[in-house]
């Protein structure tokens, strides 16, 4: 790409132009269409194409600029235009969409995987490695390069010819095969639904989520009470309902999920395992975890499974104890012949058995937790930390009528970046809660250009005929565990729009998987204490903030099943790491039944014969890489989390000397230092384990 065509793209394309052509910050949503996709790719494929062999046949002498610089500039195009694609096919997904994303898959993985094996571009990046500039550079610079160099080296450039085609096979497979599980996932999610005429069959359901699945019914022209398999659906039925075989149907739908046809994810799993060890053993190591985490802060599997074995064994007897006593609790209530739990009475008994211990009803916070205010609410603690001010942005066109935009400006008022927030779940919308980069600035004589980034949930939706809702500007009335959501995605957010890395490539989120969860989880501990809480937490009604009578006990139940929780993550830990080092198929057989036998040791029910869990399991199997051999990393981020947040905790909660060492040494530095180092910098020491495990009520 020219010098010429970057300053064209920040100012957008001529009408009548394939908009995906041009990386422009106001992206032109509306007029995105599935016919631009191929084109689009098409042309910005061959441009990049263009660039690499621009800098493997350049005769002048190898320098950064000529040469990584240029690397880096060169697929920015296509790195946008995929992005944006991406990002629609999992927000406002339709046919017409899908297939022509799914047309492009194959060519950009196989151009990915390409890059590293260009024999002339590795001979020029080789080159500069031994040049004298090399003794020059800066430390983010000479960071860039050795880590490509590492990259490369991984990713294939010492293979010979045969060596290096088999491994641009298996990388186009493997984008197919996680595209085809995401896609399984979401068509099998939107089409289940439980449909309730009976409202007697509802008792113990909040009146929240019975008016939210009257609402859903109705949408789709259906009388009674629709249930799905989204998250704010799903989970008030696990919680509150009665009706244990009704409680038994969703969970059972929810975790069997995928596994049929024709959304069948059994073999697509079984697919992309063997691929992902056959890509392991290509390139030298001993399994799909050693290779990615090498460059993690684990550094490879065993440690990783170490770390794990340690947080299971401090875990181990409190986990047992709880769930001792929670079926104990049930047989105070039903008596001794109450029969042992199943697992969709766990999250159902647990919740009486806090509100018993706790006098705490979860349900009595939603009426102060209405969206809008949560949002301003973290946008307020973030400027209180960090010095930053968050503004709507109403003229920047969105993909949904629902999402909204907003301006993110430092103090000075020198605009940061923009970004999207789009909060509620829709039938075109993958599940989950995530935060996307679209664009990442560059530097420039007067600073960064602005960042641009989206955040995205599946909270629960605002309901006609209650105050704040109907679209009225309150918004949907939350748990405090979708606060938390809100507070987390917002923190990778503030990741990539504080980034001050002069190359792009280590900036924002471009960080070690087991680093980037602590700017996220950091934020989830404001969640918790007054001093923030009375900032947003306000009563729909009166206004008033949450009084203690409700806040006490929110804060004593925090701990309430910690070592249940615990054992959960570590189960889903677990089960990664063995199928990324251990799994053998001729040996282990059956994908699923292999990963029930290890979540079983860390369920606290008997799991039943069909439970497959692991077929929706999108942070596993929805990408390449993505948590694979990774998900270690939020146990991992959560020691790192709970440790940094000490500090904030010993010198205040919203100490902007604090704050801006938090945003000086981590949020703006992405991956120009070890991030080792980079904790070290705001820390003063090495991480320590204990502020998790007091924070868990585990010491």
């Amino acid at each position: 790409m020219s010098t010429d065509d970057r300053t064209e793209d920040r100012t957008g394309s001529p009408a009548g132009e394939n908009p995906l052509l041009h990386v422009q910050f106001e992206v032109p949503f509306q007029s995105i269409g599935a016919a631009h996709v191929e084109p689009a790719v098409d042309a910005l494929l061959e441009r990049a194409r263009a660039d690499i062999e621009t800098i493997a046949s350049a005769t002048e002498p190898a320098t950064y600029e000529n040469t990584l610089g240029a690397l880096e500039r060169s697929g920015l195009g296509l790195e946008y235009a995929m992005g944006i694609v991406g990002h629609l096919e999992s927000v406002v997904t339709n046919d017409a969409l899908r297939e022509a994303y799914n047309a492009v898959q194959p060519k950009v993985a196989a151009f990915s995987s390409s890059i590293p094996l260009h024999a002339g571009l590795w001979r020029r990046l080789q080159a500069l490695g031994k040049s004298d500039e090399v003794a020059t550079l800066d430390p983010t610079r000479r960071r860039h390069l050795d880590k490509t160099l590492d990259e490369f080296r991984r990713h294939g450039a010492e293979l010979d010819d045969a060596g290096k085609a088999e491994l641009q096979r298996i990388d186009v497979e493997l984008a197919m095969a996680t595209t085809k599980f995401s896609e399984n996932v979401l068509d099998a999610t939107q089409a289940w639904e439980m449909i309730l005429t009976d409202e007697s069959m509802l008792a113990g359901l909040p009146p929240s989520a019975k008016e939210a699945a009257a609402a859903s019914a109705q949408a789709k022209g259906k009388a009674g009470f629709r249930f799905t398999l989204q998250a704010p659906s799903m989970i008030a039925v696990l919680t509150y309902l009665d009706d244990a075989g009704i409680r038994r149907d969703v969970w059972r739908a929810s975790n069997t999920r995928a596994t049929a046809a024709p959304y069948d994810n059994r073999p697509v799993m079984a697919d992309i395992l063997r691929l992902r060890a056959a890509r392991a053993k290509l390139l030298g190591f001993a399994n799909f975890a050693d290779l990615v985490l090498v460059d993690r802060m684990a550094k490879n599997g065993e440690r990783a499974r170490t770390f794990l074995d340690e947080l299971r064994a401090r875990s181990e007897a409190a986990f047992v104890r709880e769930n001792d006593e929670l079926l104990a609790f049930r047989r105070e209530i039903e008596g001794p012949g109450a029969p042992a739990l199943a697992p969709w009475d766990v999250a159902y008994w647990a919740e009486k058995q806090r509100r018993a211990r706790y006098d705490f009803d979860e349900e009595a916070l939603r009426p102060y937790f209405a969206f809008d205010a949560v949002q301003r609410g973290i946008f307020t603690i973030a400027e209180r930390l960090y010095g930053v001010r968050v503004e709507p942005e109403p003229a920047m066109p969105v993909w949904h009528p629902s999402v909204q935009a907003y301006r993110f400006l430092d103090a000075d008022g020198t605009k940061l970046g923009a970004f999207y927030v789009d909060p509620y779940p829709r039938e075109t919308k993958r599940d989950g809660a995530w935060m996307n980069g679209l664009i990442t600035g560059r530097p420039t004589p007067a600073g960064f250009e602005p960042h641009l980034g989206l955040i995205c949930g599946n909270l629960t939706e605002p309901l006609p005929g209650r105050p704040g809702g109907g679209g009225a500007a309150q918004g949907g009335l939350l748990t405090h565990r979708e606060v938390e959501t809100v507070a987390h995605e917002f923190g990778h957010l503030l990741h990539h729009l504080l980034s001050r890395v002069s190359v792009r490539a280590l900036g924002g989120t471009n960080v070690a998987w087991d680093f980037v969860e602590l700017p996220s989880q950091i934020m989830e501990n404001w969640c918790w204490e007054r001093e923030a809480l009375d900032l947003f937490a306000r009563h729909i009604d009166d206004g008033h903030v949450i009084p203690e009578a409700l806040l006490g006990p929110m804060r004593r139940a925090r701990t309430f099943r910690a070592a249940a929780a615990m054992m959960r993550q570590l189960g889903f830990c677990d089960v990664d790491l063995s199928l990324h080092m251990r799994y053998d198929p001729e040996k282990d057989g059956d994908v699923v039944t292999y990963a029930r036998s290890i979540m079983q040791r860390y369920a606290p029910a008997p799991l039943p014969d069909d439970y497959a869990m692991i077929a929706g399991f999108g942070h596993l199997f929805a990408h390449p890489v993505g948590y694979a051999a990774g998900y270690y990393s939020y146990k991992w981020a959560e020691v790192l989390d709970a440790d940094a947040f000490d500090r904030f905790e010993q010198e205040g909660l919203f100490n902007r000397t604090t704050g801006d060492a938090f945003r000086r040494t981590i949020l703006e530095r992405g991956d120009s230092g070890d991030p080792d180092a980079l904790f070290r910098d705001f820390r003063g020491r090495a991480p320590d384990v204990t502020p998790l495990l007091r924070r868990s009520g585990l010491l």
